[in-house]
């Protein structure tokens, strides 16, 4: 919903506005779209409606501040960059009001953002100190290799982690000595203007970093300008699937490179020679942390038949009190999901899979946009949850025969992001980890991992390309070959 600039009232919403060469500022055309509390459903923040202008205008500044940024000494940049870390612990209260009202979230979630957020900020310095060393090179040299920032990368960013999400996919570029523009969600436009509040504090020069906000109705001429923009090298996105393909065709179009992360329906293995209390815990945790909000999350648990049972009955008493609620309240660990259409599109997953013969083993009717707890058994390949991405509190019980079968019906999906295999065997784990379509596998722990300084990614419709390890230099960087040649 957008509302005219002289139609707001003044009241205690946070107005959020565009972040432009340094600044606090309102779009161009004026206007203002309401975020709302997914738990009361009241207004939680109030951004501009950032238009085509305000994003073209963004991207000129930032190839501006481009031979600036990209020239300044790599130990400079890694000051601003740590004091940035230094800071963020600062800003936890003010990222915890706005995660609580903009998406539900609770305070376990919020910890876990701001210290991935500052372990982001390490791998990313780290890396780029790195190969500053290794690109340093002999002026006697005739034929060499080096490597150089791009220019202006576009950093889309989703809601669900959005601290985590949103720093990873600026720092990695700006520590390389790229500009960047971060694309904040329509569901979390305060938390992730936050984050240029907190760059800018650790002595970001004005115009290195642009925040836009849009409506939702807007998304597409916003991201459109920016991707067709010449300045824009570069293109990171996290979020689904069905966007990934627009934004990759997008980019296509104008021969602009893409990083994307795209959905997840993470397989979470359990062989018969589990501990199964540990997979159990593991199982909670991958599935319901973030209310299931988090691309490789626990989605398909699938366990060898001799044990099923007595793993249902250890996660069953694990889960059946997760009752969603407002996060406010004491003792509330499930917050609702992020908007009515997506609990919309979990209530009716829930109930085709109960129609076509699951057995409803925790969870109750949706109310509003709370979904409890929900473990479905008897998962089949007719049912739709079989093969859609929940990104919600469900998980599902997949009955296997063997090992061998476990791996056919984890392959059995389109996705590819992260996956999980429980057992003591550890050579077994490991043949399995070899075999499954992953681009992640965690063996007796939870899909559930995050390491900046590893390569995070899928394959599949997952997406393609690395945030973090070396991979990730490669896509904030170019890399050219020079020859010298005597007079």
């Amino acid at each position: 919903m957008s509302i005219p600039c002289d139609k707001l009232e003044q009241t205690t919403i946070p107005n959020v506005n565009l972040f432009i060469d340094g600044h606090s500022t309102p779009a161009a055309a004026g206007g203002y779209f309401d975020r709302l509390d997914p738990s009361t459903n009241l207004v939680a923040s109030r951004a501009a409606c950032g238009r085509r202008e305000d994003a073209e205008q963004m991207a000129s500044i930032a190839a501006a501040r481009f031979s600036m940024w990209s020239s300044t000494d790599i130990n400079e940049r890694v000051k601003i960059l740590r004091r940035a870390k230094k800071h963020l612990p600062n800003y936890r209260d003010r990222f915890a009001q706005l995660m609580l009202s903009e998406i539900g979230a609770i305070n376990e979630w919020v910890d876990f953002n701001i210290r991935v957020a500052a372990d982001a900020i390490e791998a990313a310095v780290e890396l780029a100190l790195r190969y500053a060393q290794k690109n340093s090179i002999s002026k006697t040299q005739t034929s060499y290799i080096v490597r150089q920032p791009v220019g202006v990368c576009l950093a889309i960013a989703p809601w669900n982690a959005p601290i985590v999400l949103a720093m990873r996919a600026v720092v990695f570029p700006l520590a390389f000595g790229n500009c960047v523009i971060l694309k904040a969600s329509e569901l979390s436009p305060a938390t992730h203007s936050l984050i240029a509040d907190v760059l800018h504090e650790a002595g970001l020069p004005s115009g290195v970093l642009g925040v836009m906000t849009n409506a939702p109705e807007h998304s597409e001429e916003v991201i459109a300008s920016l991707i067709a923009h010449p300045s824009v090298r570069r293109v990171n996105f996290t979020g689904s699937t069905r966007i990934g393909k627009i934004i990759a065709g997008m980019a296509a179009q104008h021969l602009k490179r893409c990083l994307l992360e795209l959905g997840g329906k993470s397989p979470f293995i359990v062989l018969k020679d589990a501990n199964l209390q540990l997979a159990a815990q593991e199982a909670v945790y991958g599935a319901f942390l973030n209310q299931g909000q988090i691309c490789m999350a626990t989605d398909r648990i699938i366990v060898e038949q001799p044990v099923a049972d007595a793993f249902i009955s250890i996660i069953k008493g694990l889960i059946e009190n997760l009752i969603a609620g407002d996060p406010r309240r004491d003792g509330v660990k499930l917050g609702p999901v992020a908007s009515p259409s997506i609990a919309s599109r979990l209530s009716s997953l829930i109930e085709d899979a109960v129609d076509k013969g699951a057995t409803l083993i925790t969870g109750t009717s949706r109310r509003g946009q709370f979904i409890d707890a929900t473990l479905l058994d008897n998962i089949t390949p007719m049912m739709r949850i079989y093969s859609e991405e929940c990104f919600g509190p469900i998980a599902g019980i997949y009955r296997v025969e063997s090992a061998e079968e476990a791996i056919t019906v984890a392959n059995n999906c389109e996705y590819g992001l992260a996956a999980a295999i429980f057992t003591q065997d550890l050579t077994l784990a490991k043949e399995v980890a070899n075999r499954l379509e992953s681009g992640m596998c965690h063996i007796n722990s939870a899909t559930l991992k995050d390491d900046p300084t590893m390569p995070f990614g899928g394959l599949k419709s997952s997406g393609y390309g690395r945030f973090g390890g070396d991979a990730c230099v490669d896509e904030f960087t170019e890399v050219r070959w020079i020859t010298i040649e005597d007079n």
